[in-house]
């Protein structure tokens, strides 16, 4: 067996895997591998949509935790909003993104799955008779899951919104 056409088709293939920029597997099948994208490419997508967004410090730096950044942002979490946001109808303004400031955990803001949503009678009353109660979170936030999988916690002043995928983008 000749190892250099080996070695050439594995770099080949591994090439195809793997996305420009993005820090995992484009063909992962895990259901939460998710492609990492920069706060350009999300605040894009957000004006496409029609998706304001707005910070305490006026700023997009992720190691503040008075901007709103979306560095690092899962490309899911992005289109999730973009679904929510179409699906609604409704006025939506991000007010945080990946900034550091938030809870740890796996699925949280600093990872990537996590945006927090201004609230408006809007996208409440769209959150509470479009998706599921499913009780409260240990902080006591009531929290509604939509089909797709998402999880919008209420936290008084403001949407906690955990997108695990695109909600059916």
């Amino acid at each position: 067996m000749k190892l250099r056409p080996v070695l050439t088709s594995l770099a080949l293939a591994l090439g195809t895997l793997f996305a420009p920029g993005v820090g995992v597997l484009a063909g992962a099948t895990d259901a939460h591998a998710a492609g990492k994208i920069s706060h350009a490419t999300a605040t894009s997508k957000f004006n496409s949509s029609g998706i304001t967004w707005s910070s305490s410090g006026g700023c997009s730096n992720r190691n503040n935790p008075t901007c709103t950044s979306f560095d690092q942002l899962n490309l899911a979490t992005a289109q999730g909003a973009q679904t929510l946001k179409s699906a609604s109808g409704c006025t939506l303004n991000i007010t945080g993104g990946t900034e550091t400031g938030h809870a740890d955990g796996t699925y949280s803001h600093w990872n990537g799955y996590k945006l927090d949503f201004s609230k408006y009678t809007c996208v409440g009353n769209y959150i509470k008779n479009t998706f599921t109660y499913i009780g409260v979170r240990g902080d006591g936030a009531p929290q509604w899951k939509s089909g797709a999988g998402n999880v919008y916690a209420d936290e008084g002043n403001h949407w906690d919104v955990t997108f695990y995928n695109c909600g059916g983008c």
